[in-house]
């Protein structure tokens, strides 16, 4: 299949090209009009496909609920924002839940299914700080515990891609050190550390941070903390939520100023609540979380924000038309870099990578997904 555009994302400039899809893979990368083409797309946006590496759940579905049904719809349904993989991401529960929330990943990602790639697991505690827990149940966050974590890595078949920890509580960086041996990302947040400890958990092989200026000490500009440490660490990568609510548009700015561009990885943390309707009343890991009219989801009766109902498409709208962000830079940091992070040969229109692909309109909004060289259309 040859698919052309004037409009095509390579080397992160739009150019006029054309692309060939054999099977899973890019072959070839021609001059427009070159060969005679299966699909002209115009003037529409022909770019890599995006990649969410921090996402909870989907219409009603979250990871910790562990079944394969849930999982299934989730991988089908996101395709419509155009992604093409994603981590299934746990919050913080008890021994019990966590085995079999990765249990149910690594089963379902060994089958053949519709939609966008498991990728593996995110691992969002239970090594956490209670007093920065944010939506995750404070009864279950305990200290780092090398054995314990073995356990979970033996359970999921070494699918955990991210560890997401507090620092300060891994005593001499021990897990840190372990995930570094494993080749296990480890992302640092819902944490109070220091700046200091930080940037010595990034030497002991730490290498990015979790949805930076959420689930960290505010900043102070008498002390400074994991803040501070994200905007500032050119040596690693750092997640943004960029739906405006849980960091706004001015926040968004700073961070992008001061983030170079190919560490930073849009995410949308989106919990069960995305896709369904406002009001909405659901159990998010063992706590009630409702969703509001500005599409954020809190505990319920409180303002504590719990994750978002972000697609990453619109995380890109965001960041284009509110922040300023060059279009080429925001499909990069929802795409080539995660992809990057994981290790991964996908998040480049560039031969030899696979055939991750989404056209987008004028307006951003996606028209179609390929994923591994399959089609979705968006009716």
């Amino acid at each position: 299949m040859i698919l052309q555009s004037k409009n095509v994302l390579i080397n992160e400039e739009f150019k006029e090209a054309q692309i060939e899809v054999i099977r899973k893979t890019i072959v070839n990368i021609y001059d427009y009009n070159e060969k005679r083409v299966d699909v002209d797309y115009g003037a529409n946006y022909i770019t890599s496909g995006f990649y969410d590496v921090h996402c909870h759940g989907y219409k009603g579905y979250d990871t910790n609920d562990g079944t394969k049904e849930g999982l299934l719809i989730w991988a089908k349904e996101i395709v419509k924002e155009g992604v093409c993989g994603f981590l299934p991401t746990t919050i913080t529960q008890s021994k019990d839940v966590l085995e079999h929330a990765l249990k149910n990943v690594s089963d379902v990602k060994s089958e053949n299914y519709e939609g966008a790639r498991i990728l593996g697991v995110h691992f969002e505690g239970p090594y956490l700080d209670k007093n920065h827990k944010g939506a995750q149940p404070e009864e279950f966050c305990v200290e780092p515990n090398i054995e314990e974590f073995k356990r979970y890595v033996g359970v999921s078949n070494d699918n955990i891609k991210i560890i997401t920890l507090a620092c300060e509580h891994d005593k001499s960086f021990d897990l840190i050190g372990f995930c570094k041996e494993k080749k296990i990302n480890v992302s640092l947040g819902h944490s109070g550390a220091s700046y200091e400890c930080a940037r010595e958990a990034i030497t002991n092989g730490a290498n990015s941070f979790t949805h930076t200026y959420n689930g960290m000490s505010k900043f102070n500009h008498h002390t400074s903390g994991l803040i501070d440490a994200s905007l500032l660490s050119d040596d690693a990568y750092s997640e943004i939520i960029a739906d405006g609510l849980h960091t706004t548009v001015e926040a968004l700015k700073i961070f992008f100023r001061c983030k170079p561009i190919d560490k930073i990885l849009l995410i949308s943390d989106a919990l069960k609540a995305k896709g369904l309707a406002i009001g909405t009343k659901l159990e998010f890991g063992g706590q009630d979380i409702m969703l509001n009219e500005n599409g954020a989801c809190t505990l319920y009766g409180t303002d504590t924000l719990a994750g978002s109902t972000l697609k990453i498409n619109e995380g890109i709208k965001i960041l284009v038309n509110k922040v300023g962000v060059r279009l080429a830079d925001a499909i990069k940091v929802a795409s080539t870099n995660p992809a990057k992070y994981l290790n991964l040969k996908k998040g480049k229109l560039e031969k030899n990578f696979d055939a991750d692909i989404v056209i987008l309109d004028n307006d951003l909004n996606v028209k179609s997904t390929m994923v591994e060289g399959v089609v979705y259309e968006n009716n």
